[in-house]
């Protein structure tokens, strides 16, 4: 077996690899990278990463985002979303934005990888998955960069946050809210106890 074989040997499809990662496989990671490039074994995605294709009946599919982009931060904790999750909220939002959204603890700012555009924002807390309570409240973090009429947009959030469970969503305002959704949704949860103490 060659040794271009023998590194070869060690991809699984699907997979993302760093390139500070393959050294361990050979002792001519440059040269072994180009030849697996050309012969279409490995796909760059950008400086330093690279994917190892799954072939299908339709020709290589790209990496799904979720490795992509724990390969790229070189850790688990993010969160990949989107201001079309808001959508899903009911609030009037129709408009489909392209772009995916990484919240992290390491990076910030825009990367293509794979051909495909991530903006990775740092935040110190997220959740693991995008629940309801956290993306209103993220609505109204993100309310300056939607393309909706804003006033329209955040009537719709006071009617949606009557119908959730105050507790849950008070909790998710404490952990991921900003000033602004801070002081908006306080003003919301102190005019709802009045009315409640009427």
């Amino acid at each position: 077996m060659s040794a271009v074989e023998h590194f070869q040997n060690n991809f699984q499809p699907g997979a993302v690899y760093r390139r500070a990662d393959l050294e361990q496989w050979s002792n001519a990671v440059d040269r072994h990278l180009v030849q697996l490039q050309e012969s279409g074994v490995l796909v760059k995605l950008s400086g330093g990463l690279y994917c190892c294709p799954q072939m299908t009946a339709f020709g290589p599919a790209p990496a799904d985002d979720e490795t992509l982009v724990r390969a790229f931060l070189k850790d688990d904790r993010f969160l990949l979303t989107s201001s079309n999750l808001y959508n899903t909220l009911g609030l009037g939002t129709t408009q489909l934005y392209n772009e995916t959204v990484v919240y992290n603890h390491k990076r910030h700012g825009r990367f293509k990888l794979g051909g495909r555009t991530f903006r990775f924002a740092m935040k110190p807390y997220f959740p693991r998955k995008a629940t309801p309570e956290f993306l209103l409240v993220d609505v109204v973090n993100n309310i300056n960069q939607l393309a909706e009429d804003r006033e329209s947009v955040l009537e719709q959030v006071k009617i949606k946050a009557s119908s959730m469970e105050s507790r849950v969503l008070a909790e998710a305002i404490r952990e991921y809210g900003g000033a602004r959704a801070k002081k908006f949704f306080s003003k919301l949860l102190i005019d709802d106890r009045l009315q409640h103490d009427r």
